[in-house]
């Protein structure tokens, strides 16, 4: 098969190109036939992998292309309107001249390759919106159009498991097309005493993110947002059911995007800044005290380093979202993560549970305000046990290295002053407790919280701890729970 017939029957299978005529039917009226442009008005002329996008339905009957991070990539638009559009081309959007070279063979007999009309899903018929230029406008301000109705269009061959009721807008290909069996993939026996266990799909990466976002969002931090089902998610969804009473199932994956969309969705766009790539960096953070107490400052180490930890990110998934882009451009568009601002309140007790390793929030009247995934001790250099309360709040602080009275590292056996930045033994935050040496604080290494030993303190992500250090005051207790 050809480059091309292989474009065509990926566009077919997507179901998100012109609708084809059938072999031996007349083709389409202008006023029916349908184009797929970009969101600033533009012919789309390169298709999408398959399984790159999805297809929904917004409140104007228009199919959106959706890409893995939620976001709208282009749409379906009818050629007149189109054609309309293009003669009223603002200057920013450019007059195709070879609309008629590139959609000439729409009507070809060879986009029909087995999949006739009825292999598309039905959707409403295109209002004649003359308002595009107002929609594109609001896309470009917002990044998102409004009324999306979440209606998966994607074909496939039957119905979708819990969605009998929507069989309808699912098609199988005509009757006496040629099609590739299907085989029925086996399925082991079930004992006859076993329980029944209900099956949670595997979430994507950009699912699992999502659901991060949402927590994150809303003070139950589940650490590093890196799209990995781990310990710290489930400790966040606890708390999240701790707070409100309701279980958070992972795989509803329309309901986490739907309270997403509230405050927008879990991705978005940011441009690399002249001063985000200027730093100043350090070339690599020493694991000696010592040398670290030569430095003027323990600073990033590079521009991706700062991004992912300004967007609560982990480092490498930063990468993987943005992969081939030189962090060190500015003006270079990057994919983050939309976190939102940090909670607000006033908290009048912690609890610091080494078990659950985690550190939970209350206001006066009980109420869980925060959580936040933490590393407390070691088995080496246990933290306190019962009451302490805090007694002041320190932001970029440096530290004071005794071996004497904290620990030894190294060959260290002096006093040093270990200089402040987000890279230096406490982070950016220093939340002081009543017993000497003793705090809460941020880290260097935030992608390792929760699942390693600290010094005897408790250890939080830097943005955890900044914004748990905003809801704090002196005198609040703190209480270490086995």
């Amino acid at each position: 098969m050809s480059t091309r017939s292989i474009l065509r029957l990926t566009a077919a299978l997507l179901a998100f190109s012109v609708i084809a005529p059938v072999v031996g039917e007349a083709a389409p009226r202008d006023d029916q036939r349908m184009v797929l442009v970009t969101t600033d008005g533009r012919l789309m002329r390169d298709m999408p992998e398959a399984g790159s996008v999805r297809v929904v339905v917004d409140n104007q009957g228009r199919r959106l292309l959706i890409d893995r991070w939620d976001v709208v990539i282009g749409f379906e638009m009818p050629l007149w309107q189109y054609r309309e559009q293009q003669g009223l081309a603002s200057p920013g959007m450019e007059r195709n001249r070879n609309f008629e070279r590139d959609t000439a063979d729409w009507d070809d007999p060879l986009w029909d390759d087995g999949f006739g009309r009825d292999a598309f899903p039905a959707a409403p018929p295109p209002p004649r919106n003359r308002d595009f230029r107002r929609d594109r406008d609001r896309f470009a301000n917002t990044g998102r159009f409004d009324g999306i109705e979440r209606r998966d269009l994607n074909p496939t061959t039957g119905t979708v498991p819990g969605r009998e009721d929507e069989s309808s807008i699912i098609r199988l290909p005509r009757e006496g097309a040629q099609q590739p069996p299907v085989a029925e993939p086996a399925r082991p026996a079930k004992p006859a005493n076993a329980p029944d266990q209900p099956t949670t799909p595997k979430l994507s990466k950009a699912q699992v993110a999502a659901l991060q976002v949402y927590l994150d969002r809303n003070g139950f931090s589940p650490g590093v947002i890196d799209g990995r089902m781990g310990s710290n998610v489930q400790k966040a969804l606890d708390a999240w059911r701790e707070a409100t009473g309701e279980r958070i199932d992972p795989s509803d994956t329309d309901l986490v995007l739907n309270r997403l969309a509230t405050r927008g969705l879990a991705f978005t766009t940011y441009t690399i800044t002249a001063e985000d790539a200027a730093g100043p960096f350090i070339a690599s953070v020493p694991t000696d005290y010592a040398e670290k107490a030569r430095l003027d400052r323990l600073s990033f180490t590079s521009t991706r380093e700062m991004l992912a930890e300004r967007f609560h990110m982990d480092e490498d998934y930063l990468q993987e979202l943005n992969p081939n882009v030189d962090f060190n451009r500015p003006g270079v568009q990057i994919k983050v993560v939309d976190t939102g601002p940090k909670k607000a309140g006033k908290v009048a007790r912690i609890v610091a549970d080494k078990s659950r390793k985690q550190i939970r929030a209350y206001d006066a009247g009980g109420t869980l305000l925060v959580a936040y995934p933490a590393t407390i001790g070691s088995s080496s250099t246990p933290s306190p046990s019962g009451e302490v309360i805090i007694e002041r709040v320190a932001r970029n602080p440096g530290y004071t290295y005794n071996p004497k009275i904290n620990f030894k590292q190294g060959d260290n056996d002096k006093i040093l002053q270990v200089p402040p930045g987000p890279n230096g033994p406490v982070g950016s935050m220093w939340i002081a407790l009543s017993k000497p040496t003793y705090g809460i604080h941020g880290t260097p290494e935030p992608s390792k919280i929760g699942k390693t030993s600290s010094n005897g303190c408790v250890r939080l992500t830097n943005w955890d701890a900044e914004e748990l250090a905003g809801m704090v005051a002196p005198g609040v207790t703190v209480s270490f729970v086995e």
